[in-house]
């Protein structure tokens, strides 16, 4: 068996910090779904949006995809990892980003400010690189498993400056 496979640790603990890992990542997609839920057919429709604007049904189905990715990689880094600096780094710098993410939902659909909503994903962007660049090192994988966010959030980001731009 290859570092892969092998757990550092028994099975039940294992499927524990799986199981919080998940469970907390599911807790900022809850919450975003939740704030989000109703401004979407009331003032995001009303917005002017740019022509590359996804279908709403587009949204609920890339963000679970990544923050199933995202709980995967959390749990990489504290149950496969080593111990050492890259992987408590590469942690600390996930909760950072996860926490920015959080905060990004509120401020863009509750409070309806487009402007620092878009300062908050231009720092989730940079949180993410950091936190992709300690997680290759702590655990390849999990670094692998944050790629498709990346993309995700820059395209983010280009939808919340054009809609900043065009209201």
């Amino acid at each position: 068996m290859d570092a892969l496979t092998t757990p550092r640790i028994g099975l039940a603990p294992s499927v524990v910090r799986f199981l919080l890992c998940a469970a907390l990542v599911a807790a900022v997609s809850f919450v975003g779904a939740r704030l989000t839920a109703s401004e979407i057919p009331t003032w995001y429709a009303g917005l002017v949006k740019p022509g590359w604007t996804p279908p709403n049904i587009a949204f609920p189905i890339v963000w679970t995809t990544l923050y199933g990715l995202m709980a995967i990689c959390l749990w990489r880094l504290w149950d496969r990892a080593p111990q050492g600096p890259d992987r408590a780094r590469a942690i600390w710098l996930f909760m950072l980003q996860l926490a920015l993410n959080g905060l990004w939902t509120p401020v863009f659909f509750s409070l309806h400010a487009v402007g620092p909503a878009l300062a908050i994903l231009v720092a989730l962007i940079v949180a993410v690189l950091a936190t992709m660049r300690l997680a290759f090192r702590a655990d390849e994988v999990a670094g692998w498993l944050l790629i498709p966010y990346l993309p995700w959030l820059c395209y983010a980001a280009s939808l919340n400056a054009a809609i900043l731009f065009l209201n």
